[in-house]
């Protein structure tokens, strides 16, 4: 069971602690996914000659990555420099990111067998939670750590398709052909997820993303018979930590209310709804819960005036969900990831605009 953890910090001022506590912060919290990455010339640096794999399992170095974009953009908060595939790779799933292609499994998982030889993490990354504790000691005490884990359903798409797809043909064909196989799959994938999570957790993380990459491929009826009881399940075992739990996905602006079932306190929203209408599909589902979101990355290539006029209209948006009741609070961020070609003087620029507008 996850308990709350003795390493974590008492944060009195942080504004995405305030924010997702329904208090007004001291100005509008703000961190981008992908924020630590090929934007940063300083990672290029850090990592020169090391795979990205390797990478997660160092824990200097992934304390030192996960630190950069927080010393040069002022964000408020880190994420855990991580991948979604590190705990299955510790659990001995044969599983590597290949450049240019992503995470590629070496024995595709398609039938009972595959699943029940499939190995399941039994105990934290030592790694991860020795970098943990080097982040925070190098975190102001009104930034937060936050922790994260792909999704079951992510997972097992990239396992069963053997990689990155475009289709997830083999995904959604076994799920339906052989549901037996799928929801045995999903609960190993489930218990890995779980005590990935924990082991951060324990090691002082203040908050914890669960990222569902591919969950926007699924229809609502799919989605809420093979996805959500494992993600459910996730935000379930979090909940007795007491920290903040979010969820994000991309495309998922049909499936925002049944992820926001699933229990999370926080949910992520692209930049394809605008976060008063995405609230409004939140709330009918689950209440109203914190938004998080939602400039399209791509904007940031646009200028400064685009930008600022672009986070004045989300956050217009935000404004007008929390007065109507349909949302708690505000955390902007990207609706993706910080494109790897971005200069990292539009991002900078980027978060201060976003904290001038508070």
């Amino acid at each position: 069971m996850i308990t709350p953890s003795s390493a974590r910090r008492r944060l009195e001022r942080a504004p995405f602690l305030d924010a997702v506590a329904g208090r007004t912060p001291t100005r509008t919290p703000v961190w981008f996914m992908r924020q630590a990455g090929r934007s940063l010339p300083e990672y290029r640096e850090a990592r020169a000659g090391i795979s990205m794999l390797d990478s997660c399992f160092l824990p200097e170095l992934l304390a030192e990555i996960t630190l950069q974009p927080v010393r040069r953009h002022d964000v408020d908060c880190a994420i855990l420099f991580s991948d979604i595939v590190v705990p299955l790779k510790r659990a001995g799933v044969d599983i590597d990111i290949v450049p240019g292609r992503g995470p590629v499994a070496a024995q595709p998982v398609r039938e009972r067998r595959d699943v029940e030889q499939l190995p399941v993490l039994r105990e934290p990354v030592a790694e991860i939670a020795q970098g943990i504790h080097s982040i925070l000691a190098g975190l102001r005490d009104d930034q937060v750590l936050i922790g994260f884990a792909g999704a079951p359903f992510t997972l097992a798409s990239y396992l069963i398709e053997g990689g990155p797809s475009k289709t997830h043909q083999r995904t959604k064909a076994l799920m339906h052909t052989e549901p037996k196989t799928w929801h045995a799959l999903m609960e190993r994938l489930t218990e890995t997820v779980i005590v990935f999570l924990a082991g951060q957790v324990e090691a002082g993380v203040d908050a914890v993303q669960l990222f569902d990459s591919w969950a926007g491929f699924l229809s609502e009826h799919d989605y809420g018979e093979f996805v959500q009881p494992y993600s459910a399940r996730i935000f379930a075992a979090l909940e007795p930590a007491g920290i903040p739990r979010i969820h994000f996905g991309v495309t998922t602006g049909e499936l925002l209310g049944d992820m926001a079932a699933a229990g999370a306190d926080v949910v992520g929203v692209d930049w394809r709804v605008p976060l008063d209408r995405a609230a409004q599909r939140i709330a009918r589902a689950a209440g109203p819960k914190v938004l998080q979101g939602n400039l399209d990355p791509a904007l940031l290539f646009a200028g400064p005036e685009v930008v600022r006029g672009e986070v004045e209209r989300i956050r217009a948006d935000a404004r007008r969900a929390i007065a109507s009741g349909t949302a708690t609070g505000h955390v902007f961020n990207l609706g993706h990831g910080v494109l790897p070609d971005t200069p990292a003087e539009a991002v900078t620029e980027a978060v201060r605009i976003i904290h001038q507008a508070s």
